[in-house]
């Protein structure tokens, strides 16, 4: 029977769940920035988003033993583009690992286009490409609107 740690080794080598990893990490970092940029640091908001990746990164942990014990395959519940890229199998854990990663990328391009970065090219080609598989990506009038509060808060600052 293979241990634990064996698990664990293997799944290390996984690159859809080091890229979760370095998203978390990317993502933590503008959020950080944005908030100091915004003047909202807030340990709430810091709290529920540390929360929220640890929960990420723990349920990825478990679904790979999941994979272990059950070897499902849930190629097939991926549209074909994306099939092309991922070969003939892919566990649970790797295809929560792509949503995480899909909505990691999301966060992360919306911080850096709130923190002023010339993103919005990538922007809009990352929200077409997932535009065609999900409705749930955020308006563009929420950037928008950030950026007009900011703007607004660093002219009252300058009174």
């Amino acid at each position: 029977m293979i241990t634990l740690k064996a698990i664990y080794m293997a799944a290390a080598h996984d690159k859809l769940i080091q890229l979760v990893i370095i998203a978390v990490i990317i993502d933590t970092i503008f959020g950080v920035l944005r908030a100091i940029k915004e003047r909202k640091f807030n340990s709430c908001f810091g709290i529920n988003g540390a929360i929220r990746k640890c929960g990420m990164i723990i349920s990825i942990m478990l679904l790979v033993i999941v994979d272990y014990i059950t070897g499902f395959n849930m190629i097939g519940f991926l549209p074909e583009q994306v099939r092309q890229h991922m070969g003939n199998q892919i566990g649970i854990s790797g295809f929560i690992a792509l949503l995480y990663n899909a909505y990691e990328t999301v966060s992360i391009l919306k911080n850096m286009a709130l923190c002023g970065l010339p993103v919005k090219k990538l922007w809009l080609y990352v929200k077409t490409f997932l535009g065609n598989y999900t409705d749930e990506l955020p308006d563009d009038d929420e950037l928008v609107t950030a950026k007009i509060d900011v703007k607004e808060q660093s002219g009252d600052m300058s009174r």
